[in-house]
């Protein structure tokens, strides 16, 4: 009697499924004609049940790492747009936000390339600023994710080396200074201006000693232009030109520091080093640029308020917070992983304009000498701040300091502290302007 052929295609489907479902025991006719079938049919309809199950599984698997590598990947990629951080109005000029890079260029600062000039350093520094030569001894770094790295990466470099390098006590020497602005016996100062500048920029300084530089504006307030060296034929000239000036006005220091954008660093620490040098009872200390406009009156009226005692451990201004590094290498503001490791940037001020506690400028100073040196003045100042474990202070509203334009009107300018990017020409109209209606402000409307 003929057998019938188990090796069909259909029963070995079926032997596959009722082994993967039932095991071998089952009631279907077809399985049942099969039990005189040759054993290896069984075998291959188990093997192809084994390969269809574990790919089924593999697959699974593999779908699920897939996912949780995405997953991993989106949760540290700190610069995706939009992933985390604050977005930055009208552009950032050391992060990804939102809107993708963007940049403002500051009119006094255009060299991209790092130039030095080493000096020797002096043999003392000045008696009544001894405790200016080493890091403070209670300015241990909070836990900054970076920063622990930043120091110890420091601890084989002396001197001035270039970007990542440590500052020595005044590694520069002063070509121009006024070491008696704050004379002794005079009042203390209110409030201390540092504007940075460069040597040619001669009529964004005449018209700052016009408008809100004006040592007459509000009582107390001394005004100071930061400035480094140029080199050639033309450096020269403008040297020779930036001293009868100095010597007309007494309100210009400038250390031998090459003045490029990348020094800026070493700008605002001579402003430092110098206040807490020559003027160490000053109440407040303002860092700004030759490009910007500033309320000096509102600044004093809104926070300063001479009439109560001086803050300490102050520090407010346009508030950065949660910013990554740029890593784009074409960018003005690229940061290396080298120099700066840590996916986040601690908290810190737009450089266009912050204000401090004059007790401040010798702390920051003496905490910069613990610190690697980098180019992003403003960034550099956050870190110092967070070595020692002082945290920006927000200001009474988000308005009063800003690093973009704001349109013109007397009500919106008579109520901020900062506007930025400024022709000497405009801060002079729009500066007379203020004044001539500072008093009903909001009810006049400008005509151009």
């Amino acid at each position: 009697m003929h057998q019938p052929r188990c090796s069909s295609l259909r029963n070995s489907r079926h032997v596959a499924t009722v082994i993967g479902n039932k095991g071998l025991f089952a009631h279907d006719k077809h399985l049942t004609r099969c039990h005189r079938c040759p054993s290896e049919v069984v075998h291959t309809a188990t093997m192809q049940w084994r390969r269809r199950y574990c790919c089924t599984h593999v697959a699974r698997l593999l779908s699920l790492l897939s996912l949780l590598v995405v997953l991993v990947i989106l949760r540290h990629q700190d610069w995706l747009p939009g992933i985390k951080g604050p977005t930055l109005r009208r552009g950032n000029p050391v992060a990804y936000t939102e809107g993708g890079l963007h940049s403002i260029d500051k009119g006094n600062h255009s060299s991209s390339q790092i130039q030095l000039r080493d000096a020797p350093v002096p043999p003392a520094p000045p008696k009544m600023n001894a405790n200016l030569s080493s890091p403070q001894a209670d300015s241990s770094p909070q836990r900054v994710t970076g920063l622990e790295s930043s120091l110890a990466t420091n601890a084989s470099l002396s001197g001035e080396v270039g970007l990542g390098g440590l500052l020595t006590l005044e590694p520069y020497t002063y070509i121009i200074n006024e070491p008696n602005k704050c004379r002794e016996g005079d009042p203390e100062p209110l409030l201390v201006l540092l504007i940075a500048t460069e040597a040619q920029q001669v009529e964004a300084r005449e018209a700052i000693r016009q408008t809100w530089g004006n040592e007459s504006v509000v009582p107390g307030l001394v005004r100071l232009f930061l400035l480094g060296v140029k080199e050639g034929e033309v450096g020269r000239l403008q040297q020779s030109s930036l001293e009868a000036e100095s010597r007309r006005h007494r309100d210009i220091i400038q250390q031998d520091f090459m003045d490029t954008y990348n020094n800026l660093t070493i700008k605002t620490l001579m402003g430092m080093h110098w206040v807490a040098a020559h003027c160490p009872g000053t109440n407040y200390v303002m860092k700004t640029d030759s490009d910007m406009f500033v309320n000096t009156e509102y600044l004093v009226h809104k926070l300063l308020q001479p009439k109560n005692l001086p803050k300490r451990d102050y520090f407010t201004g346009y508030l950065m917070k949660g910013y990554a590094p740029n890593r784009n290498k074409n960018s003005k503001w690229y940061m290396s992983h080298e120099l700066y490791p840590s996916e986040r940037y601690p908290t810190f001020c737009s450089g266009t304009g912050y204000v401090f506690s004059g007790d401040l400028a010798g702390k920051i100073y003496r905490a910069s000498l613990g610190i690697r040196r980098l180019h992003l003045e403003d960034v550099y100042t956050g870190i110092c701040l967070a070595k020692l474990r002082i945290e920006p202070t927000p200001p009474p509203n988000e308005f009063l300091f800003n690093h973009w334009r704001v349109s013109y009107s007397s009500c919106k300018y008579s109520h901020l502290i900062t506007s930025h990017q400024f022709h000497p020409n405009e801060l002079l109209k729009y500066w007379h302007h203020l004044q001539r209606n500072k008093h009903n402000a909001c009810i006049n409307t400008f005509n151009d």
